[in-house]
């Protein structure tokens, strides 16, 4: 009977050691998977911000166009004065110079901007463009 016994309690636990290693490794093949997942988002997200130079859409406000060179310097000079935390761009848009200033991800955002600068800037309005996510408010 002891023999009977013995053999049961060492059935029992050689399985249970099967087991408790089966499912080690299986944890370790799942973190495994994750890693490789997450590196693999990880190189995704690299590659699209390589290809679209880390921007994103978003929107602007456009204080300026027109063909005058000189006036769209003074424009955005005299933005850049009373307004030095937000960022300008000027673009040549054939045949106007446009002068648009901000980077943000929504239309509200920009908005508020507006508000702010419509006294200054009067037919200031706000444009979709491409921003870039390292100057978002």
């Amino acid at each position: 009977m002891y023999f009977v016994y013995f053999y049961k309690v060492k059935s029992i636990l050689l399985i249970s050691i099967f087991i408790v290693q089966a499912l080690h490794m299986s944890g370790q093949e799942n973190q495994t998977q994750t890693l490789l997942k997450v590196k693999a988002l990880q190189e995704k997200k690299a590659e699209y911000h390589r290809r679209t130079n880390g921007e994103v859409e978003g929107y602007r406000v456009k204080i300026h166009f027109g063909a005058d060179k000189s006036k769209m310097k003074e424009a955005q000079s005299r933005f850049s004065s009373r307004y030095s935390d937000v960022a300008t761009y000027e673009d040549y848009q054939q045949p106007n110079w446009v002068v648009t200033v901000g980077d943000f991800k929504t239309k509200l955002e920009a908005q508020e901007l507006l508000k702010t600068i419509k006294g200054d800037f009067p037919y200031a309005f706000i444009v979709k463009s491409r921003v870039r996510p390292a100057k978002l408010n």
